[in-house]
């Protein structure tokens, strides 16, 4: 959908940067699975792991690289399935959370606005308040560890409300703005009750912030690019509108980014284009296929001599 609003085909992305808390697998990454997915072809992959802030991570990251001239476009994806790690016997955190994804594209542009300031910050001294374990045994033969997420509630409550505020402060200080510059606030979805306390701290009315956390629960690294995709549809988010995102999650982390939203013009509706588009899709699935068929054959034909992957040949 990002790329249909954004009217590129897949080939045209040369970075992909997923964040997520809950990959389907350790590795590969989850972006390296989607560049399949999409063939994106001509397009580097990895993920982060900033827990709820991992979008502004990688909005920073992708940002970067497009103003350093390394990249001229990057598809920038949150996406969580916190269903598959919650512990549903324990009540004070299966009911907040929920699953969804969000992507941006990001273009180089010599257009004033756009991303215009980031800042990230951790402290991992506080990494014992909200983690959620990986199964994984903690020494080579030990047992494995249970799977289930953590979480030190009034604490993370006390942590998101002053990081909020000062790192909304932050950015907005490094563009050289003040708040009254600022149109709409765009806070991560974790709580209600945090983002009023923020509000409160920043004195500004709730009015200024887009919350839709009561549809959703907390979605974690999606739960910014989810919120900014509905306040676009719904009007709250307009062009020429200054933004600030603001996250935090485990780890500790947290961030923000100052950005100017440009308008979005969806190309006109093209039969062939979407039939090129579809096409595109099938086709990446059909390359994906032959390419492990090619790779099996190439095992089979072309295997050289000597100790292959600890296997030895009769002597």
């Amino acid at each position: 959908q990002a790329l249909a609003k954004a009217d590129m085909l897949p080939d045209e992305i040369e970075l992909i940067i997923v964040a997520t808390s809950t990959p389907y697998y350790y590795f590969p990454s989850t972006a390296c699975l989607i560049q399949d997915k999409l063939g994106a072809t001509n397009a580097g992959a990895f993920d982060i792991v900033a827990a709820c802030t991992g979008f502004i991570y990688a909005l920073g990251l992708a940002s970067a690289q497009i103003k350093a001239g390394g990249v001229n476009t990057a598809l920038i994806i949150g996406t969580e399935t916190l269903s598959r790690i919650m512990d549903w016997q324990d009540r004070s955190t299966c009911i907040l959370f929920g699953d969804g994804a969000g992507a941006f594209v990001l273009k180089v542009s010599d257009a004033p606005g756009g991303i215009q300031d980031v800042v990230m910050h951790s402290d991992g001294s506080g990494a014992d308040l909200l983690y959620a374990s990986t199964g994984i045994r903690e020494t080579w033969d030990g047992d494995a560890s249970e799977q289930r997420l953590y979480m030190n509630g009034r604490e993370v409550f006390r942590f998101a409300t002053r990081v909020m505020a000062s790192a909304t402060h932050e950015v907005v200080a490094k563009a050289g703005l003040t708040l009254d510059d600022i149109d709409v606030i765009v806070p991560h979805q974790a709580n209600q009750r945090i983002i009023q306390a923020a509000a409160k701290t920043m004195k500004l009315p709730m009015e200024r912030f887009f919350v839709n956390l009561d549809h959703y629960g907390n979605t974690s690294a999606a739960s910014i690019p989810l919120a900014i995709g509905e306040a676009v549809e719904k009007g709250a988010i307009k062009a020429q509108d200054k933004i600030v995102l603001v996250g935090f999650g485990a780890g500790l982390t947290w961030g923000a980014a100052l950005l100017e939203w440009d308008s979005i013009e969806e190309p006109p509706r093209s039969a062939v284009r979407e039939l090129v588009r579809s096409a595109w899709y099938i086709l990446a699935r059909m390359r994906s296929f032959l390419s492990r068929v090619l790779r099996f054959l190439e095992r089979v034909i072309f295997r050289p001599p000597g100790e292959v992957y600890g296997e030895k040949l009769d002597k």
